[in-house]
């Protein structure tokens, strides 16, 4: 029976997450192609079409990172295939390269860009706010408030797209993509065939002397996108009062909820922009003439503030216009929040702001799994170097090790940087270096990191946390996998392989949940010097019994001889251990068998699970 989402037939509702939302748009707008690197909040729309895709007229690829997503699919769309490639806002850094070419080129196909931006850092190392790569690139942006927009921007904003060979920006924030609502099906094409490429080297070959009049066009688009914004039923004014409020993605949403709350919806006129940019001058103009003041809701920087504070002051209106004077350029807001401002305005009585958790419950800190090798590579790690090293970390669900008692994270800067900072460590000091990457991390920018490592000739031990999979955002496949939920990789890449086509001679490939052997081959690694490699290869226990679907036939516990001063929590600290009075104890349901444990205190014993 196939997915629900690939149904031709329009008319029916469901219940959807915000990402789910963004596929039904992009397979309603004929979707030929489909790119990207995963990275939360953006996932569930990749790893959707990937379970769709053996049903689907479409085709699909985790790249290896997103500058390769975006050339995929900006290749892909200037042979004429319509074009998604999807990212969370850090990967836009990463695909920023190609994304401001592609706007010069134009992507006749239609190419639209999914930028995930995580307002908060749920997920993520920053809170950079994308919309502003729509102003550098030139490129119509959406923000869409809810899942029935998620799903129609989708929809209309590859249409427009196509419509104006220009790639277009779909900016989302963790709380769109990871909304439910009911989203309403329109009809889905047959997407039929890409048109294919049709050569033209002075439109696509953006040598200097091409690339002067491929701006001249851009800026022309930019000016016919605006006519669009100015007509978008994405783009509405609504309200009757003298107090204005422009607002734009998901703080539409909170205002909604803020105006029910405070009943103050007569006070206020309102201009919310779903089609933010290019700004629709018109519109804005006209509603800054009908109200006294503005006061601008938007998440993160204040670039809508910005945008109507320039309009205004080219032709010459004399009103205030407020907003992050009235609420915080970092983290998410809340409806509380939104409607104290509404309230403030009139006058009226604000309410302090209830905190999220609650003072009284305990918090739960984020924690490498129960069974997660990485814990036993750290914990090996930390046996032979102490803290006589410095730790290079990287971006993963490896980067836990940096919480005690493992404290394996002395810093880190983005996807790959473990090596290539960890270079930059080992030039200005004395102490042995220790990187760390994960598998698919190394795929995506590790390798170029570990070449320059070595023909430069950097004293660093790079340890590659192999679990066969990308277990932070989701269990995507990667070049190096040998299983996906879909059956066998038949194109696995070799790390080891990789490793030393890239000149690396001294390599050493452990189980960590060997202790000895993965201790004696840190040992042998420490005492030399140069690049060398320590591959610690297991499953991520979570993709072990997903995918190869192996179940751990051993369960672990702490026999009555514990000493009671239970050092397992205190060198350890997995997650199925806990305390019954002076004495550890291992929890049987949390627990995945890996006898890491059984390695480490002498006082453990085991059964056979059941028993």
């Amino acid at each position: 029976m196939a997915h629900p989402l690939l149904s031709p037939e329009g008319g029916a509702t469901h219940l959807l997450l915000g990402n789910e939302a963004i596929v039904r748009g992009a397979l309603e707008a004929g979707i030929q192609v489909v790119t990207c690197y995963p990275g939360t909040p953006s996932s569930e729309v990749p790893d959707t079409f990937y379970r769709i895709s053996p049903d689907g007229k479409f085709k699909f690829e985790y790249s290896a990172n997103e500058k390769v997503a975006l050339e995929v699919g900006g290749g892909a769309s200037m042979s004429g295939a319509m074009t998604l490639t999807t990212m969370k806002h850090v990967g836009v850094n990463v695909a920023a390269d190609p994304l401001l070419t592609l706007a010069y080129t134009g992507t006749p196909g239609g190419l639209m860009l999914l930028s995930a931006d995580d307002p908060g850092c749920h997920s993520s190392q920053n809170e950079q706010d994308n919309r502003y790569y729509g102003r550098l690139a030139g490129l119509p942006v959406f923000e869409p408030a809810t899942a029935q927009e998620a799903k129609d921007m989708a929809r209309d904003g590859l249409l427009l797209s196509k419509k104006h060979e220009t790639p277009l920006l779909l900016r989302t924030t963790t709380r769109v993509n990871h909304l439910r609502g009911p989203v309403e099906f329109g009809p889905m094409p047959d997407p039929g065939k890409p048109e294919g490429f049709k050569r033209n080297p002075s439109k696509f070959v953006p040598i200097p002397a091409f690339a002067r009049p491929m701006h001249e066009r851009l800026l022309e688009r930019i000016e016919a996108l605006r006519e669009e914004a100015e007509n978008s039923p994405y783009n509405t004014i609504h309200g009757t009062g003298t107090i204005g409020i422009a607002a734009s993605g998901i703080s539409r949403a909170y205002l909604a909820d803020a105006i029910m709350e405070t009943g103050l919806a007569d006070k206020f006129k309102i201009m919310e922009l779903g089609f933010a940019h290019p700004l629709p001058r018109n519109m804005a103009l006209d509603f800054m003439k009908s109200v006294d003041k503005v006061i601008v809701i938007e998440e993160l920087e204040p670039i809508l503030e910005n945008d109507l504070r320039v309009l205004a002051q080219k032709n010459g209106l004399d009103l205030s216009i407020e907003g992050k004077d009235l609420l915080p350029p970092n983290g998410e807001f809340t409806v509380t929040m939104v409607a104290n401002v509404l309230r403030a305005q009139v006058g009226e009585k604000t309410f302090a702001c209830d905190s999220c958790i609650p003072a009284e419950l305990p918090q739960r800190p984020p924690n490498l799994c129960a069974g997660c090798p990485h814990r036993a590579t750290y914990f090996a790690a930390r046996k032979v170097f102490g803290d006589d090293a410095v730790y290079s970390s990287d971006i993963g669900c490896y980067t836990l090790g940096l919480l005690p008692p493992l404290s394996m994270a002395d810093f880190l800067v983005c996807m790959g940087s473990s090596i290539s900072a960890g270079c930059g460590a080992a030039m200005a000091n004395d102490k042995p270096v220790v990187a760390f990457i994960g598998d698919s991390t190394f795929f995506h920018s590790g390798l170029t990191g570990l070449a320059s490592a070595v023909f430069n000739n950097h004293d660093v031990l790079l340890v590659i946390l192999d679990n066969h999979t990308t277990a932070m955002t989701g269990h995507q496949p990667h070049p190096g996998v040998e299983m996906t939920i879909l059956g066998e990789n038949e194109n696995r890449l070799d790390i080891a392989k990789a490793c030393e086509g890239l000149g690396v001679t001294n390599i050493r490939k452990v189980n960590p949940l060997n202790q000895k052997k993965t201790r004696a081959a840190l040992e042998e690694l420490r005492e030399m010097s140069g690049v060398r490699v320590l591959i610690a290869r297991e499953p991520c226990p979570l993709h072990s019994r997903r995918v190869y679907k192996k179940v751990a036939p051993m369960v672990a516990y702490v026999a009555d001889s514990c000493t009671g001063r239970a050092e397992c929590l205190d060198t350890l600290a997995c997650p199925a251990f806990y305390k019954e009075g002076d004495k550890a104890a291992i929890n049987p349901i949390l627990c995945n068998g890996c006898m890491l444990c059984l390695q480490v205190c002498k006082h453990i014993k085991s059964k056979k699970r059941g028993s």
